[in-house]
């Protein structure tokens, strides 16, 4: 592979350069896993995944379980529509949350008591996409000859102003009347809807809103998947890769980007109607700045563009928050992406196990050395609760005033990833073992016990190390590019 990239002159097609290196399979069960996924075409994956969706249906019955699943396919909904607007035609929409409490809002307006309206949801549901694909048209239209960060910052605008007009529309004066009309509800958020109902079936359990959401999802899997074959996809991603060259070869770009903005907003407020219906109530925190950050962390981290890609994207930032929250599961999904992380950083076996018996090392010597200073520490019965705990307690010792300690190896961490990132094999070496101390340190001192923080910091954390190691995402395509 060097030698390939060594010989490479001006002119010459890396992908071309690169055929013989890719075509050659690797031993092992590496080579195993090649080659299954050369035989198993997507249509059977996506099969697969189906059947163990529908089986999953029929055999969990705990309510906390398919409440889970039912968010996560909200939020496939959500992934797939941003990756459209964003993966397919590379535009930048930081407004996109808006479109889904749009719909969302909507579905409260057309079935509660708030203005004593009960749409038939056979209505209401077409109502809302096409309102809110509408709403989508309007906002694209000042956005029309923008790109990159100008783009962003109008959609952004917009998002802003929705949040606003929701919290100031619980107090209005209408024309013609004295009194205040309370529309929104402010803060208070729009509580009792009524739920789904389709020719005489109500939809009474989260259950009944799992089996909608898999025909939805499956149906807007199938739709996207054919889009991406068709002129149109195809286009999108011509404008995604170079607008002037679009625009050499005849395409109406603001066309094209209009029309993708139009599909994403009425994906998003089909999800938003339907998420209205599964909890019951509306409230404007849920579509702001941190729902908007996971939606596009799941599309990057699963491969901007990538239809396999926004699936395992959501999938794993909709389920991680839920698992983080049980101690127990933190823990071993911790010490697996440690693992991997070194794993994939050490470059060989013999450089991870060197690296591995570096920090036990460090570890090692951390406890003597708190232990000739006398340092005052936090009983292990107080901390090692989890069976990984238990097991590192004979080797990791936290000092009192777990939060200050915390706070400390955090920036330490933050400051060795940056250094990490620039430094000479050498250095990385000898730094990459540290690292790998602190984090166990800060997670068993500061992060086990305050899920909150650990959940967004992990998802910092899993952005940053596919950064450096896959950028494309896990199931993006490396853009080919002549050398």
């Amino acid at each position: 592979m060097e030698e390939e990239n060594q010989t490479l002159g001006i002119g010459t097609d890396e992908w071309v350069a690169q055929h013989g290196a890719r075509i050659t399979r690797r031993d092992g069960i590496a080579g195993i896993v090649d080659l299954l996924n050369q035989r198993i075409s997507m249509p059977y994956r996506y099969a697969l995944l189906g059947i163990a969706a529908v089986a999953f249906g029929f055999f969990v019955h705990d309510l906390y379980l398919i409440r889970i699943a039912s968010n996560l396919g909200i939020f496939l909904m959500l992934t797939l529509g941003l990756n459209i607007v964003m993966g397919f035609a590379g535009l930048l929409d930081l407004g996109f949350v808006a479109f889904y409490g749009f719909g969302a809002y909507a579905y409260a307006l057309t079935s509660s008591t708030q203005l004593n309206q009960h749409w038939p949801t056979w209505v209401s549901l077409p109502a809302i996409i096409l309102a809110t694909a509408f709403l989508g048209y309007l906002v694209s239209l000042p956005s029309r000859r923008l790109f990159g960060d100008y783009f962003a910052i109008v959609t952004l605008f917009f998002g802003q102003v929705f949040i606003q007009l929701v919290l100031s529309s619980d107090s209005i004066t209408l024309p013609g009347d004295t009194d205040s009309t309370d529309i929104t509800g402010g803060s208070n958020g729009i509580p009792g809807l009524y739920p789904f109902s389709f020719f005489g079936r109500s939809f009474k359990s989260t259950s009944d809103y799992y089996w909608l959401l898999l025909i939805v999802v499956a149906g807007l899997l199938i739709a996207i998947t054919r889009i991406d074959r068709t002129r149109v996809g195809r286009a999108w991603r011509t404008v995604r890769e170079d607008p002037l060259a679009s625009i050499s070869m005849g395409m109406n770009i603001n066309n094209l980007k209009t029309l993708a903005f139009v599909v994403g907003a009425g994906i998003a407020g089909f999800a938003g109607a339907i998420f209205a219906g599964v909890q019951g109530a509306v409230f404007i925190n849920g579509f702001d700045i941190p729902l908007l950050t996971l939606v596009y962390a799941a599309v990057i981290l699963g491969g901007s563009g990538s239809i396999p890609g926004a699936i395992m994207g959501a999938s794993i930032m909709s389920v991680l928050p839920e698992v983080l929250r049980v101690q127990n599961y933190s823990e071993f999904l911790f010490l697996a992406v440690l693992i991997i992380t070194l794993r994939a950083l050490s470059k060989n076996w013999k450089r991870f196990v060197i690296n591995v018996l570096s920090i036990v090392a460090i570890g090692f010597v951390m406890k003597a050395l708190l232990a000739l200073l006398n340092t005052s520490l936090t009983p292990s019965t107080t901390w090692a609760i989890a069976p990984v705990s238990k097991v590192l307690k004979f080797w990791l010792v936290l000092p009192e005033h777990r939060i200050a300690w915390g706070n400390i190896a955090f920036v330490l961490l933050i400051a060795g990833i940056a250094y990490f990132s620039i430094a000479g094999e050498a250095i990385k070496l000898i730094l990459l073992p540290v690292i790998a101390y602190v984090a166990i340190f800060l997670w068993e001192d500061r992060l086990v016990a305050d899920p909150n923080v650990t959940r967004q910091l992990m998802v910092g954390m899993m952005l940053i190390v596919l950064m450096i190691i896959r950028p494309q995402g896990f199931l993006g395509k490396t853009r080919v590019e002549v050398l």
